[in-house]
């Protein structure tokens, strides 16, 4: 019963169009001053406590260097070289986009921040080029997604800290489906491109590809200082986003020279109202957390979930339809924050791997970015292209069936996630 209270002042709260992070906040509010007898005392200790996880200072860090490398020219550099590896193809600048996002996703975390910066580019290049823009739209929209995926993620580190899951494990996992995933993206993109016979580049010389890639190099490294420092030990994941906010920093203002020192206060102003909104939501997420522990609600739900006899199988089918109900209304840091803590001790008494829980979750997140009503990518998609978003949710419809494959894929082949991370950290 209070379950259903509490997630029913939840449901209410969001309905009236209250953010998300004040809903939560709300909702325990009432809850424990109407229902419980907790002390106010330990719901003012819990917001201070709840952000103090060393892991969590990763996520304001990989948003500066994130913000650097998109407000600098290190897309520009990336879209570059993959066109130069796979623009004579069928649909080349279609490909190159999504190679690049596969890139740039490995500098950012973030999907929004992989559209914006290969996006603004690439759209109005392909359009240029004869492709038509619903196309370049689909592309750009989901590519983007591979943004949470492939590491560093912020999403990851959200789920990292909601569960207590390895960061490093996390971050490991991710790679080898990334790397399907962006394959995935592009089959559809050539095959789509040969059966409408949509434009091909000129093939480029190992001389101009080299270039390309000497160009790109000084963002490439980022790429291997984060992992190959995480993973020879030289520094924790938060520790990695710290040397890249730095390392971004210097690449972007004194290597490319792309931002001017008096550039610099505007990005550290985004980057700080971006993980200020983030860390809001992470508090009040906490809180909530903080009342369902103490209704022992995770619990009862797994015990419940056992009794009805539901196996491995069944399980992740209802928690897959769950989380993709839950995209259409809540965007990917709100589910994960509010999900994770309750999905996840069921998943544990299955003997589910946590880590193959998380990657799977985070895959549920892309797609919920690429459909309505609130889809992140496609309101980001739709600022670029000036197209209206039913016209985009047709544009990508293609790509995300693609996803959604590749989602069945992930849930029922652990294997995929979890093969490198039992390989590097045995």
């Amino acid at each position: 019963m209070n379950g259903l209270i509490i997630f029913g002042l939840l449901v209410l709260l969001m309905l009236t169009g209250m953010p998300i992070s004040i809903a939560l906040g709300l909702t325990v509010m009432s809850f424990i001053f109407g229902f419980t007898q907790v002390p106010l005392e330990s719901v003012a200790l819990k917001l201070f406590t709840g952000i103090e996880k060393f892991e969590i200072m990763a996520i304001p860090f990989f948003i500066l260097a994130g913000n650097f490398l998109t407000h600098g020219g290190v897309a520009k550099r990336m879209i570059k070289f993959a066109s130069s590896l796979v623009g004579h193809w069928y649909g080349g600048l279609g490909l190159a986009s999504v190679l690049a996002c596969a890139l740039f996703a490995a500098l950012s975390g973030s999907s929004p921040a992989c559209v914006v910066a290969i996006g603004s580019i690439m759209l109005p290049a392909m359009v240029k080029a004869g492709f038509p823009p619903r196309f370049g739209a689909g592309v750009i929209t989901t590519s983007g997604a591979l943004g949470i995926l492939i590491p560093p993620s912020i999403a990851m580190v959200m789920y990292s800290v909601s569960t207590n899951t390895s960061l490093s494990g996390l971050f490991l996992a991710g790679v080898v489906p990334g790397a399907v995933l962006a394959f995935m993206l592009g089959l559809t993109t050539w095959w789509r491109a040969r059966k409408n016979n949509y434009p091909r580049q000129p093939k480029a010389g190992w001389g101009e590809r080299w270039k390309a890639l000497r160009d790109s190099f000084w963002g490439l490294l980022l790429i291997v200082v984060v992992m190959g420092g995480i993973y020879s030990g030289l520094f924790t994941p938060t520790e990695a986003a710290a040397m890249a906010a730095v390392y971004a920093f210097i690449v972007a203002v004194f290597v490319y020279k792309d931002i001017g020192l008096k550039d610099v206060p505007r990005v550290l102003l985004s980057s700080a109202n971006m993980s200020a909104m983030l860390l809001y939501i992470i508090t009040n997420a906490v809180l909530f957390s903080f009342v369902l522990a103490n209704e022992q609600i995770p619990q009862h739900l797994a015990d419940w979930l056992v009794t009805m006899g539901l196996g491995p199988i069944a399980f992740l089918l209802v928690v897959n339809v769950l989380l993709l109900v839950a995209g259409n209304f809540m965007e990917p840091s709100s589910i994960i924050l509010i999900m994770a803590p309750i999905l996840f001790p069921v998943a544990m008494k299955l003997g589910i791997d946590p880590v193959h829980f998380g990657i799977l979750i985070i895959v549920n997140m892309e797609v919920g970015m690429c459909h309505p009503p609130v889809g992140l990518n496609l309101y980001v998609a739709s600022g670029i292209t000036k197209m209206g978003i039913s016209e985009l949710t047709v544009a990508v419809w293609p790509w995300l069936l693609t996803m959604l494959v590749f989602l069945v894929i992930v849930t029922y082949w652990p294997a995929l996630s979890l093969w490198l991370p039992h390989l590097l950290l045995k």
